[in-house]
């Protein structure tokens, strides 16, 4: 059975806690309306001390007027709008204190906490008065008129008959339900504008949101980064040692003692981005490119010949320009190593006055399809960016025939290195390069690098690039 509309107020919940809620306003209010009271009153006795008093109400309007702007207030405010109005309003995001959108909001948080009070006292007034008019009505209703309720009279309408006093009492209690009704439905609509976020607080709350989106991307490019090489390098590296197990043990050994490296590594890197998750913790530490030596004696414990050549002062680099430099030539070795295999890699990392410049190329990996040879990029996610890994190659008749790349395994490799590189500002270039897999990266860099920018040194301490003589 449906209700009619016009009986909806009188059954609705929400009537009677938007009651509770204006009541609560009307609950505030009195501590105003007694002090209000007791200084008129001292006001009207002759010969009192007129400066005094002044002063003290002074004093008195001065403490009443704080409570409305404290940011607390406010808190409170929306979670009774909340609970007892039902308005979804959510959390106020946090604002600089003295900043202009503070201040307007306060303003209207002042606003709403007046326009609380001002709702709690009409609808106080009208509960009582119904209250006290309905007793007495009994009275008359029911012939109570006991010594306690003899002196209890209504004036004028002591003449009229007790019943039709009585539906006049009861048609009273209805108005006022109705009245609750409308003055809470008229706060539900006044709420999300006096409490609810304001434009700058919007702004805020987006930032906030974009702040914490872009962590949670930096996070998942470090594991990716890190975790992803450690678990693709201990892969390769198990199934190298089962297969000469048994005719190389020594080389099964080694490949073991690589995988219990790797492991730990990875541990460290896994206990290192937990730790930006610790609320408190202490702040983890970052790979950079003075680490590249490490990293890449590590890949090199896997079979791959990786030789680095470094020009220019690495230390002159910005933080975080280093720190995304190691983990886009990381995710570069990772990839050569998943998709190509142990084959060399060339790994040249340049520091120019106003650039940081990454160079890592392997030889494209040959594979058979169908009988014929093919050549499989070695790249994750090759074709992010536009790179041609699946048509003809640049080389033509030099590729031998050659002619097709076989599409690499879907993944985040050069995605994660796109969007490492596109904050930073840079540019990256990812894709077949005649007979090799080819990844160009250069980022800026804010203040020059200084002076040093033509000595390079080989991180395998073998070649001196300046004179092409061996290293000792």
């Amino acid at each position: 059975m449906r209700i009619p509309v016009v009986v909806v107020p009188l059954v609705s919940g929400a009537t009677y806690r938007r009651g509770v809620h204006l009541l609560l306003g009307g609950v505030l209010l009195l501590p105003y309306l007694m002090t209000g009271v007791a200084f008129a009153r001292m006001f009207a006795v002759p010969r009192a001390p007129y400066g005094l008093l002044a002063l003290v109400l002074a004093l008195a309007v001065a403490v009443g007027a704080v409570p409305p702007f404290l940011r607390g207030t406010r808190a409170l405010e929306i979670t009774a709008a909340r609970s007892l109005l039902g308005v979804p309003l959510p959390d106020p995001p946090p604002v600089p204190e003295r900043s202009r959108a503070a201040r307007e909001t306060r303003v209207r948080a002042a606003l709403w906490f007046a326009v609380h009070l001002a709702t709690g006292g009409v609808v106080g007034a009208l509960v009582s008065i119904p209250a006290v008019l309905g007793v007495v009505l009994a009275v008359q209703w029911f012939g109570l008129t006991g010594d306690a309720l003899a002196g209890l009279r209504l004036g004028p309408l002591d003449e009229h008959d007790s019943a039709w006093l009585a539906l006049l009492g009861i048609a009273m209690v209805v108005g006022v339900i109705y009245a609750v009704a409308g003055l809470g439905a008229l706060a539900a609509v006044m709420a999300p504008v006096l409490l609810g976020p304001s434009p700058a607080e919007r702004i805020a709350a987006l930032e906030a949101r974009a702040a914490e989106l872009a962590e949670r991307n930096r996070l998942a490019r470090e594991l990716h980064d890190s975790i992803g090489h450690a678990l693709t390098v201990t892969t390769l590296q198990a199934a190298a040692a089962l297969q000469v197990l048994d005719r190389d043990p020594a080389f099964a050994r080694q490949a073991l003692a690589a995988i219990e490296d790797t492991g730990r590594a990875a541990a460290a890197d896994l206990d290192r981005v937990l730790g930006m998750l610790r609320e408190g913790g202490p702040p983890a530490s970052h790979h950079t490119l003075a680490d590249l030596d490490g990293l890449a004696g590590h890949s090199r414990g896997t079979g791959m010949d990786v030789r680095t050549e470094i020009r220019g002062e690495l230390s002159r680099l910005p933080a975080p320009v280093s720190r995304e430099g190691y983990r886009i030539v990381q995710e570069s070795l990772t990839n050569a190593l998943r998709h190509a295999g142990p084959v060399p890699v060339t790994v040249r990392v340049t520091v120019e006055p106003a650039a940081l410049v990454i160079d890592v190329a392997n030889p494209l990996r040959i594979v058979r399809r169908g009988g014929s040879p093919a050549r499989s990029a070695a790249a994750d996610g090759g074709m992010a960016g536009g790179a041609a890994v699946d048509g003809e190659m640049g080389g033509g008749e030099a590729d031998g025939g050659l002619a097709r790349v076989a599409p690499p395994e879907g993944g985040r490799g050069l995605a994660g290195m796109r969007e490492r590189v596109t904050l930073l500002g840079g540019a990256m270039t990812a894709g077949p390069d005649g007979r090799r897999w080819r990844v160009a990266v250069r980022l800026p860099v804010p203040a020059p690098a200084g002076p040093g920018d033509g000595d390079r040194r080989d991180g395998r301490g073998g070649r001196d690039a300046r004179d092409g003589r061996e290293g000792s």
